[in-house]
């Protein structure tokens, strides 16, 4: 699956750069906050939500289901998306970019894993080096908005100093030979402010409050009927 990037660079003149995913991956449960993770993680068994085998959790996506489109289908009404940092490798440096990890919220009762396969993976279409945040990464802010009665309403907000860094989550994931160049990762993501919800669509950003800039992707989705 190819993924093209417009590279934002202090450093350099924007450029496009191509990515030829083979691997993509959902790191869940990627919280700092380890009683915050299990206080969520009962919350979440009260609504029928198994508990993951192990925190964080690596959750392996087809590479097929990623996309940068703003237009998607999702089988049912049920389907919703959370704000994600996405990172992958371009000329053995780590790039930074954003997107959603769209989720079947029916499905995720029976199964987390495939709740989140089943989905497509939507990504911006812009990214910066890793290199020109990481001293100030966790001034980084995530926000995320959907429309609820015709109305933009806030669903997410938070800095990334809740989520564990990038690198911790590549090393648990890859170890020490660190992230392939055909790999890419999102890394966690913050509550929904109101409690999760299905939306079929999602704008999201990415602030760097230091630098002044901003990655920002949105996307709707089209609702394909459950046929029994």
């Amino acid at each position: 699956m190819k993924l093209f990037f417009d590279l934002i660079s202090t450093r350099a003149a924007t450029q496009l750069v191509t990515v030829n995913l083979q691997q993509c991956i959902v790191a869940g449960w990627a919280g700092r906050d380890l009683a915050a993770i299990e206080h969520h993680i009962e919350e979440l068994a009260e609504l029928g939500v198994p508990r993951p085998s192990a925190v964080p959790l690596y959750y392996r996506i087809a590479a097929n289901q990623v996309s940068q489109d703003d237009a998607l289908q999702a089988v049912g009404p049920h389907s919703s998306g959370e704000a994600e940092v996405f990172v992958f490798m371009h000329d053995g440096q780590l790039m930074v970019s954003l997107a959603s990890d769209h989720t079947d919220r029916k499905l995720e009762s029976i199964s987390v894993a495939l709740s989140k396969q089943i989905c497509v993976k939507p990504v911006a279409r812009e990214a910066w080096p890793f290199a020109e945040v990481a001293a100030h990464w966790d001034s980084l802010i995530l926000r995320s908005w959907i429309e609820e009665d015709g109305r933009r309403v806030l669903y997410q907000e938070g800095t990334l100093a809740s989520l564990r860094p990038p690198t911790e989550l590549i090393e648990g994931c890859f170890g020490a030979a660190g992230m392939p160049p055909d790999a890419g990762m999102t890394c966690g993501t913050m509550a929904a402010i109101g409690g999760i919800r299905p939306s079929t669509n999602l704008e999201m950003e990415l602030f760097d409050p230091i630098l002044g800039r901003r990655i920002h992707h949105a996307y709707r989705i089209e609702v394909l009927p459950e046929i029994a």
